[in-house]
């Protein structure tokens, strides 16, 4: 549930939605086959904290060098600010969506961003690891059911559906669509957070890794379908890009559906953006936390909501993004883009290298070559998805 929560935000939403509003239910097999590669990349990461008991940047920072503290640590500031912009820009767009704090929506949408993070901030603090469990099963339930039953209201052609499914195919102009529906689906660096929440539940060893298989499989399960459910409802309406497109979703819903459909939407809609923030806002201070504090070959203690950099990064995480509440900040998105299209192929090349070491894993849940095939299939899509984002920034910012 936390990995369906975390993983699915604005920009999944979005992005699927309007590659269904474009190209209809032809990208529907993207959908699934996304899910299926982060599945690689998740269990990858969580097999080596049961077999090692230490987390992936223990590991990093263990074996490939203290160097990667730099790099890495960079790489999370920008990665952390702008997802952290973008997250209460969306809550501040569902908030306003379903009750405006003021006539002038630019306002409301600022109000309610800053409201969505103290929220967030408060809840991570105070509430512990149970409560915020608790709330986030709430917010994937509320999510799950109410964009696949708006997806179900709209009757969509099941003929269509089961070939969309089934057979892979790139429609003309199709190809970034393509790559956001195949890339966006479960997150980028949130996929870390795993690691530490099957921590907090004690997990270790063979037993350990064949659970975390099943959690992976349904959590990522779930983001296919909502994926699926997203590009659908996309299908039947017509979108024009832009932050306020979930709104202008809205509101074609309703002409469709009635009063319901539209406000069963903008629910799931504000579930998955505040979820999405909440799991951030939990799971990105841990990272941050046990990257400063590794050290190869030492024992110390666990990185948590009471440690010193945990706090500092959340308290960080929760305030200093709202500055894009006032700005697009474009070139900067698209500078950020590119960050987080390098994330996947690099996270690939690492499995690759410490999963196969026996005297770094073990024996027993060292990658096998089916594994290994996979993580190089991920590895060849997303260096492509990141090349492809890569020329395309260039482009933008040099026009």
């Amino acid at each position: 549930m936390l990995v369906a929560a975390t993983g699915v935000g604005a920009g999944d939403l979005l992005t699927a939605s309007l590659a269904g509003s474009r190209f209809g239910l032809t990208l529907l097999w993207a959908a699934w086959v996304g899910a299926l590669l982060k599945w690689f990349l998740n269990e990858g990461i969580a097999r080596w904290q049961m077999a090692t008991g230490t987390t992936f940047i223990e590991g990093l920072v263990a074996h490939l060098g203290t160097w990667l503290q730099w790099g890495f640590g960079a790489y999370l500031a920008v990665w952390a600010f702008f997802t952290g912009g973008a997250l209460v820009s969306a809550c501040g767009v569902a908030g306003t969506g379903i009750l405006p704090l003021s006539a002038d929506l630019a306002t409301s949408k600022i109000l309610w961003g800053i409201l969505h993070s103290l929220l967030g901030l408060l809840i991570v603090l105070r509430g512990g690891f149970r409560a915020f469990q608790r709330l986030m099963m709430v917010c994937t339930g509320l999510m799950f059911v109410a964009v696949v039953l708006t997806a179900a209201l709209l009757r969509p052609d099941w003929a269509s559906i089961v070939a969309g499914l089934t057979v892979p195919r790139v429609p003309p102009g199709g190809t970034a669509y393509t790559i956001g529906v195949l890339g966006g689906v479960g997150g980028t660096v949130t996929l870390l957070s795993y690691g530490y929440w099957i921590r907090e539940r004690g997990r270790a060893g063979a037993r350990g890794a064949a659970e975390s298989r099943i959690d992976l499989a349904a959590g990522y399960a779930m983001t296919a379908v909502f994926g699926l459910a997203m590009i659908v409802v996309g299908s039947r309406v017509t979108l024009a890009q832009g932050p306020t497109a979930a709104l202008e979703l809205a509101g074609q819903l309703a002409l469709a559906l009635g009063p319901a459909g539209k406000w069963i939407f903008l629910v799931g809609f504000w579930a998955a953006v505040f979820s999405s923030l909440l799991g951030v806002w939990q799971s990105a201070p841990y990272i941050f936390a046990d990257l400063v504090t590794a050290r190869a070959g030492t024992q110390r203690r666990r990185p948590g909501p009471e440690d010193r950099w945990y706090r500092a990064f959340l308290l960080c995480l929760g305030t200093v993004p709202v500055v894009v509440l006032w700005t697009t900040l474009e070139r900067a998105q698209l500078l950020y883009a590119v960050f987080g299209a390098l994330f996947m192929p690099l996270l690939a090349v690492a499995l690759l290298v410490m999963n196969t070491r026996t005297g770094w894993i073990g024996p027993d849940l060292r990658s096998s070559w089916i594994i290994n095939l996979a993580l190089a299939a991920t590895l060849g899509f997303f260096a492509w998805v990141g090349w492809g984002e890569l020329a395309a920034a260039v482009r933008r910012l040099l026009s």
